[in-house]
Formats: C-alpha cells, structure tokens, sequence
C-alpha cells in the first residue's frame, strides 16, 4: 500500500514538472518569415529617413559611399571611390554622374516600376518585396553570424522572384538584432551578384529635401534614357 502511495506521489510531481513544460513548450511557435518580414517592414515604416555607410561589392569591383534615404523615393549615394561619383534618385529620375569621364547618366523613371538593391533597404522597397517576391528563411529562422567567424549576428531572408519582370531574380536579406537591413545580396537577371553592405545606420535625422537636389557640372556630357525608353 505504501508502495502505491508512493507510486501515485512520484507520478503527481512528474506531472508537476513536465507538463508545465510541455505546455510552454506547444505555446512558443515557430515565427514564419512572412511574419519576421511584416516586423522588420513595421520597423521601417517608422524611419521616414536614414544615412548610412554603404559598400557595393560587385565581382573585385568594391564601391564605396554614403548612403541617403528619403520616403518614400529619395535616395542619394556620394561615393568616396570612385571619388566624386554621384547617384540620385527623386520622384521623376535617376541620375549617375561619371566623374572619370565627365559623363552624367540620366534615366526617367516608370510610373511603376522596382526599386534599386540599395533601395530595397527602405520602406517601399520592403513593400514591393512584399508583393512580388516569395519570402523564406535562408537556412533557418535563428540568429547567425553575418560572415564566417563573425561576431555580429543576423537573420537571413531569401527573396525569389514570382515573375521574370522583377529586376533581381533572388534576394539575399540580412537583418540585425536592431531589426535593420545590414546586407542586401541581389543576383539579377542575368546572374550577376550585387552586395550591398549598410553600416553606422542613422534613422530619421531630419534630412531634408535638398540634399537630394543635384547640380550637374556643365561641362559634362548627358545621356538621356540609357536604360530603357521614357514612358
């Protein structure tokens, strides 16, 4: 009988024990990466303006600048190398200048159309991830090192295309424990691999609409609609 007794009071703490467990445990549900990537675009949808350092890495080629993000279309890279390379976004066009060779390159933009990769790290261009790309977690919906060996933690969200009218056909996005965009890697069309680095992010310092004026040299030599035809 003591046996028994015993039996039931070591069966009743087992419970006790385990079952609270058991409980959190069906409790904690795996967050999906349709739902990380609502989170981070909620995070952006309260910066109404950045700067950055951003480093653009194509093939050997590295670039380097600081980076300007207005919403919902702003955006300004002044390069320290190339040195005094510009590049400007507004409403209406996009506009490249070549300092190497006194080129300035300018494009009209689509009434509707994508986003930059460097664009991509912005409010609207997380919308239009959103809407035209298929979204997963890279390898796994946990925190990992940026790089090999690294010490700066990310999670890693991959993008892929649903058409062929997109400009990138896969995305690589790497967010930080601050929940913002710190490595954007966009392979294009045609294969080609674009890194995009963002770092000493500063959000919403008030910068205003001038800074993404641009006086172009005089002496330089303008293409129009080097990408594609004007609408």
């Amino acid at each position: 009988m003591n046996k028994l007794i015993y039996v039931k009071k070591f069966y009743i703490i087992i419970c006790l024990i385990i079952f609270p467990v058991l409980f959190s445990a069906a409790q904690e549900r795996i967050v999906t990466a349709n739902e990380y990537l609502n989170f981070v675009s909620a995070q952006y949808g309260s910066i109404e303006d950045y700067e950055a350092n951003v480093t653009i890495t194509k093939g050997k080629e590295k670039m380097t600048g600081i980076i300007y993000y207005k919403t919902p279309s702003l955006l300004r890279i002044n390069f320290s190398n190339p040195k005094e390379q510009v590049l400007v976004v507004d409403k209406e066009k996009l506009v490249i200048y070549i300092p190497k060779y006194r080129v300035i390159m300018q494009q009209k933009l689509k009434k509707k159309g994508g986003v930059s990769g460097a664009g991509m790290a912005s409010r609207e261009g997380l919308r239009i991830l959103k809407r035209n790309y298929i979204v997963s977690y890279l390898e796994s919906p946990d925190f990992v090192p940026l790089d090999e060996g690294s010490t700066e933690m990310v999670k890693k969200l991959k993008f892929v295309w649903r058409t062929a009218d997109e400009g990138f056909r896969q995305l690589i996005m790497s967010v930080g424990e601050d929940n913002l965009i710190r490595r954007m890697v966009c392979v294009t069309a045609d294969y080609t691999e674009m890194q995009f680095d963002f770092t000493d992010i500063r959000t919403n310092e008030g910068i205003p609409d001038t800074r993404f004026e641009y006086d172009s040299p005089a002496s330089a030599n303008v293409f129009e609609n080097f990408l594609f035809e004007a609408e």
